[in-house]
């Protein structure tokens, strides 16, 4: 065994020289530039008008819901994200509570029209523009147009223009963590229209403060408070009843738990429309408060591969990790360091269909990945004033002490397990990601 009391915290990522496909890698997106000077990203026509406005309406209403918020609290959240890019439109949004997220995607084939450029916006939906989508007619044709300060819904003699609002913090958080959750959640059930009709007339009435489960009888599935073999956990399962007034519109639902069961996501699909629902793993808990980039965040980057990423993400809108790194040749877990920090500053968004990445195009602030993830901040700051004392390492095994507020904490991390003595690792055991103590410790040992 391999004692040590001291180890020195620097920036490696300086310190490693890159190999030749790297520097080409930086050498060829360091380059790109950004279009600035589009002030329209999309105009065009829908394929779906009365089905989008079903959606656009229930996306509406899952930003206007909370779980746990007071109605001050509530005021202070905005609505859709708007992004233009890859052939497509995509407006996403969160639960006050940050714990429903959604996102209506309109897909290559049911848009009639011109991309001028990749951009996102951060609108809200006002009452006119509700009442406008709520007017809609099955057949009746509308236009749309996405740009960089507004979105606007045009339709017969009508015009309704909605315009850009700042982006919530908690929300850039939340991005964050529900794109690793997606990353890391698989395809279990497909249902047709009728299992899903009936799925959720079974859905119990009023709040649910207990876990259901997904189960499936025969051919039905159906929901159970009874555990049983590979039944699916579904915590705060009346929340899916904000998706009530889209089941009669739908072709299919597809269902992706996350592999640890940390969200669940329900995938609607209406011909050339897709609406993604996740919860998530409790109706309490906020995807903005999971710290799920955490991880992703210790090992060193530096400045200028993340440009350099940005700016491949930005010049190609969707990517698959895997094929990335292969491609590339950079390794796994570069990438998915790299895209760990994107996602923590909001830019990358998860496509579980194309099982990858899409780009959001918000303003690159390096400052936000360590601002928005607290914990991190804090691990740094143990690091930097000596609090953490390695007691013993080997290839398998790190014990260390970190100092604490009149106390000191016991970090033990074997193989992928880590335990630390500190009351959010008692409370949470690791599911709303380490502790600074934890991140700390991990900090300092990695290679």
């Amino acid at each position: 065994m391999e004692d040590t009391l001291t180890y020195h915290y620097q920036r490696p990522s300086s310190l490693i020289k890159k190999s030749a496909s790297e520097e080409l890698f930086l050498s060829k997106y360091s380059e790109i530039q950004k279009n600035t000077d589009a002030p329209c990203f999309f105009w065009g026509d829908v394929g779906q008008p009365f089905i989008l406005a079903r959606c656009l309406i229930t996306l509406s209403n899952i930003v206007k819901s909370s779980f746990n918020l007071s109605p001050f609290q509530m005021a202070l959240l905005k609505d859709p994200i708007v992004t233009a890019g890859n052939g497509r439109l995509r407006f996403e949004g969160f639960s006050h509570c940050a714990g429903v997220y959604a996102r209506v995607d309109i897909l290559p084939d049911g848009l009639h029209g011109e991309f001028l450029e990749n951009g996102t916006t951060n609108v809200d939906f006002n009452q006119s523009m509700i009442t406008a989508l709520g007017s809609i007619r099955p057949n009746e044709k509308i236009m749309l147009s996405v740009g960089e300060k507004e979105l606007g819904l045009y339709k017969e003699e009508q015009k309704v223009v909605e315009r850009k609002v700042p982006l919530p913090v908690k929300w850039i958080k939340g991005l964050g963590t529900v794109q690793i959750y997606l990353s890391e959640s698989e395809k279990i059930h497909c249902f047709n229209k009728i299992q899903t009709q009936q799925l959720f007339r079974g859905i119990p009435k009023g709040a649910i403060k207990s876990d259901y489960y997904l189960i499936i009888r025969g051919n039905k599935p159906m929901f159970s408070p009874v555990k049983s073999a590979d039944a699916v956990c579904i915590g705060g399962l009346h929340r899916l009843r904000l998706l009530e007034p889209l089941i009669p519109y739908i072709d299919q639902m597809q269902v992706f738990p996350h592999a640890d069961m940390q969200s669940m996501t329900w995938q609607l699909y209406m011909g050339n429309l897709r609406f993604s629902f996740s919860l998530s793993r409790e109706a309490w808990r906020g995807f903005s408060g999971e710290g799920a980039v955490l991880n992703s965040l210790i090992d060193d980057i530096s400045d200028e591969w993340i440009d350099a990423l940005d700016k491949y993400a930005y010049a190609n809108q969707s990517f698959n990790p895997s094929a990335f790194a292969l491609d590339e040749n950079i390794s796994l877990e570069k990438t998915g360091n790299l895209t760990g920090r994107l996602a923590a500053m909001g830019l990358l968004g998860y496509d579980l269909d194309d099982n990858g990445f899409f780009y959001r195009r918000l303003p690159f602030k390096l400052s936000r990945i360590v601002g928005l993830n607290p914990r991190m901040k804090n691990a740094e700051k143990l690091i930097a004033e000596g609090k953490v004392e390695i007691l013993n390492k080997n290839t398998t095994r790190t014990e260390a002490r970190v100092e604490g507020t009149g106390v000191h904490h016991t970090v033990i991390i074997e193989n992928d397990k880590e335990r630390c003595t500190c009351e959010w690792f008692s409370k949470y055991q690791g599911e709303r990601g380490p502790c600074k103590h934890v991140l700390a410790v991990k900090k300092l040992i990695h290679p």
